[in-house]
């Protein structure tokens, strides 16, 4: 019997061989497994990847939990858990590519998912082709016989673009690359991986799923075609998780929605309200047309979250400086998914050293916002007096 999103979100990873029979799944801690027999030992070697207690780095009932939730809620064949966004970046790569091989990366990707492939993946002789997010059909230009792996993320980090992920999975497909997803902005809910042609969607954890900015950790949901191969490689690699983080990303799963309808709703009046700033050039809000690849939002997404990026008409760092210094709702951090709001500046000269193809065509300073579950009048009257100071600092060094 199939069930509606909403609902999976509730029922998922709630059998009682894991509740037993409480709502939520006790938290079990265990390094050793104890075996009475000879036979159960055997029994449990042989199902050891199949969601069995067999040895605490495969995981405990509270593990197969949350594997089993994400992978209801997100699709997929089976869930791999990493102690990190960027482990599940990582190890997911590195289970499918070998010395030789050939990789297409998103140019707008995640900050350390470059680095990793500039650093790590340079070193094991693992070729690197950065391409333009909006490239569309045009991917398969690039493609070359040693390609293994299509990365793509959308919308992209900091400058939000959306990609055609259908289209490019279907070239990839076509020449029996790996498609990989990081879903982090989508959450598993707001895009269904599986139905647009990715293999492996890869999240932060850390972000939506868990929701209270207390917990890092990374998932890689696979297609049945490369759940072997995702599992037992990272498995090799040494990958587990905590018990407890494990426990606290599941609870965050039953009110993911709500929280992300929150943060949607507050997002895009915030979003609408910066359009018509007169500091502000345009505003990177996926459902917004100012922003590259927004056909894509209308066609793929079923919603929205709170974060976004909009462009301011100069760059000026004392006035942005003075913008940001001094907000009392907006706390300036690196991540976001939390229950609160956050703010981050970036200056157009720093792309130049994130960036191959896709390099900003605007000159103004670029703010990412995320949009949490305060009151919206009380966000927008602390952006209104950052705007304030903002003013007053570009008149006294004009």
């Amino acid at each position: 019997m199939s069930h509606g999103k909403k609902t999976q979100m509730i029922s998922a990873g709630r059998k009682p061989k894991w509740t037993q029979n409480v709502v939520n799944p006790p938290v079990q801690r265990a390094s050793t497994i104890l075996f009475n027999t000879v036979s159960e030992k055997k029994d449990a070697t042989i199902n050891r990847a199949k969601q069995t207690l067999f040895y605490g780095r495969r995981g405990t009932n509270t593990h197969f939990a949350f594997q089993e939730a994400m992978t209801q809620v997100e699709g997929g064949a089976g869930c791999a858990l990493f102690p990190s966004g960027a482990a599940a970046i990582a190890n997911s790569i590195l289970a499918f590519v070998e010395t030789g091989d050939h990789i297409l990366m998103v140019d707008t990707c995640y900050e350390p998912t470059r680095d990793f492939c500039d650093v790590m993946m340079k070193k094991m002789g693992v070729e690197t082709t950065y391409y333009d997010p909006l490239i569309g059909e045009d991917i398969h230009t690039l493609i070359k016989p040693n390609t293994k792996i299509l990365f793509t993320e959308s919308p992209g980090s900091i400058t939000m673009e959306l990609q055609d992920v259908p289209t490019l999975s279907k070239i990839a497909h076509e020449h029996g690359i790996v498609v990989m997803l990081d879903n982090t902005w989508g959450a598993g809910v707001n895009f269904s991986p599986f139905d647009h042609g990715v293999d492996i969607s890869i999240q932060a954890a850390t972000k939506y799923i868990g929701g209270h900015s207390d917990i890092m950790l990374g998932t890689a949901t696979a297609s049945e075609k490369y759940w072997d191969q995702l599992r037992e490689q990272c498995y090799l690699m040494g990958q587990c998780v905590s018990p407890d983080d494990a426990y606290t990303a599941l609870r965050g799963i039953r009110t993911l929605d709500v929280r992300l309808r929150q943060h949607d709703e507050n997002g895009k009046k915030i979003a609408d309200w910066l359009t018509s700033r007169p500091e502000v050039d345009h505003v990177r809000h996926p459902s917004l047309p100012s922003c590259p690849g927004y056909e894509f939002f209308q066609r793929d997404f079923t919603g929205g979250n709170g974060l976004f990026s909009f462009v301011l008409k100069q760059s000026n760092s004392k006035a942005t400086t003075a913008l940001l210094d001094g907000m009392s709702h907006f706390g300036m951090g690196y991540s976001w998914g939390g229950f609160e709001s956050l703010i981050l500046a970036n200056e157009p000269s720093s792309f130049n050293s994130l960036r191959t193809i896709a390099n900003p065509n605007f000159t103004g300073t670029l703010i990412r916002l995320h949009i949490g579950l305060e009151d919206i009048e009380d966000l927008i009257a602390d952006l209104e007096a950052g705007f304030e100071r903002y003013n007053k600092a570009l008149t006294a060094h004009s």
